[in-house]
């Protein structure tokens, strides 16, 4: 039988933490395909606050990485959020 009381991950995270944790995982991929970063730089729980950078900074495509990888990743766990912006 399992023993849950010796698991090795937060089950009490909050959700700013949730998101920053989500993010960086988002944004480890965006470096490897193509150079870029995102990091969280607000969340109130409806809207989330995002600076893109790396090769994303001043890209015509950044949009197509926000609405695409960003959002849609964030959407996946996060449904009930109004909407990701990013921040220069």
């Amino acid at each position: 039988m399992l023993d849950i009381q010796n698991h090795n991950h937060q089950t009490d995270a909050s959700p700013e933490e949730r998101m920053r944790s989500l993010l960086e995982v988002v944004s480890s991929y965006i470096e490897q395909y193509h150079g870029g970063s995102v990091e969280l730089v607000g969340f109130d729980g409806e809207i989330v606050t995002v600076k893109l950078g790396g090769a994303c900074e001043g890209c015509q495509l950044s949009e197509g990485t926000l609405r695409g990888w960003v959002e849609g990743s964030v959407r996946q766990f996060f449904p009930d959020i109004k909407r990701v912006e990013a921040v220069e």
